[in-house]
């Protein structure tokens, strides 16, 4: 490992310490512990991009193989899969803890565990807070945390926002770390409402993350295409492609994404009969220069795909 990789590891490690501190300060308050679960996911999303890095060391983390392929970067995906699982068990974890606190306080119900009901100390929720913020700062300005799988999820409506809001999971802690150090200044009456509607509305932005990084991923594993505008992107690709004036049909298209960093587009297609080679090299190069540029977003966009396009030119009637 290198000096940048050693920090990378170092800091992973302390993401992960800092999520522990905020989970056990949180003691008390719903959303504070929501916020944890939020820290946490970052702190193991954190652990894979130090993994990713030390095994781009080794060749055979992109040799193909028989056996693999595309190398062993698939792996990378399948671990963004099992995050967006956690995601998904933590809206879960968070939801059934809401209602056991909701449950409690109707109908003078006696729990059967002690559980405080009171106004957490501003001071703890404070450095929870100020520790989820500065840790959110760091993995995004240090790590460029969740940056790919972000891409890969498309949050056009954050898209607009400055570059660290952008990403919905950077965006989502540090709005919830500010709210959580505001509580402190309402009612005990309000702050307990609040604190479950907090609670409330992160697991539902955990479910709704969840869902869509699980959808991105898992039509990476299956081999399929989610990317830039869908098929929506991919149809209008065809369509241009099909207005080329030497191309009589297109006979079958294949787009798929391999990993974060690799699609692939396979297409047959029939051609006009009398076309030199000089004609179909130039054709070739067009096709390809296109579907780099409308799916893989083009230059100078920050997002680097690559597009690796097979095509197969048939004349027309040709067997």
């Amino acid at each position: 490992m290198n000096k940048d990789q050693r920090l990378r590891l170092y800091w992973s490690l302390s993401h992960l310490a800092i999520a522990v501190f905020i989970f056990f300060r949180s003691e008390g308050s719903l959303s504070a512990t929501a916020l944890s679960h939020l820290v946490f996911f970052d702190a193991g999303s954190a652990a894979i991009c130090v993994a990713v890095d030390v095994l781009g060391n080794f060749e055979v983390w992109r040799r193909s193989s028989i056996r693999h392929p595309f190398g062993l970067e698939r792996a990378e995906v399948l671990a963004g899969f099992a995050m967006s699982i956690f995601l998904l068990f933590g809206g879960f974890d968070l939801v059934s803890h809401n209602l056991k606190h909701l449950l409690e306080s109707v109908g003078h119900h006696e729990p059967h565990h002690e559980h405080s009901h009171e106004e957490v100390p501003a001071g703890s929720l404070d450095l929870a807070s100020a520790a989820a913020i500065i840790s959110t700062l760091a993995s995004a300005y240090g790590l460029k945390n969740h940056a790919r799988i972000a891409k890969a999820m498309r949050v056009s409506y954050l898209a607009s926002l400055p570059s660290i809001l952008s990403n919905p999971f950077h965006f989502l802690t540090l709005l919830f770390s500010t709210l959580v150090a505001l509580l402190p200044l309402f009612s005990i009456e309000l702050y307990t409402w609040l604190d479950r509607l907090i609670c409330a509305i992160i697991a539902l932005a955990m479910f709704g993350l969840g869902m869509r990084v699980a959808i991105a991923q898992g039509l990476m594993l299956l081999m399929s295409y989610g990317g830039t505008n869908g098929d929506a992107g991919v149809s209008s690709v065809i369509q241009d492609i099909q207005s080329e004036s030497n191309i009589t049909s297109i006979d079958e298209a294949q787009f798929w994404q391999v990993h974060y960093g690799l699609c692939m587009a396979n297409l047959k297609i029939s051609v006009q009969k009398g076309s030199d080679e000089v004609a179909l090299s130039r054709l070739r190069n067009r096709i390809t220069s296109l579907i780099q540029n409308r799916l893989g977003e083009g230059y100078g966009t920050g997002v680097n795909v690559r597009w690796e396009v097979s095509l197969q030119l048939n004349a027309r009637g040709a067997s």
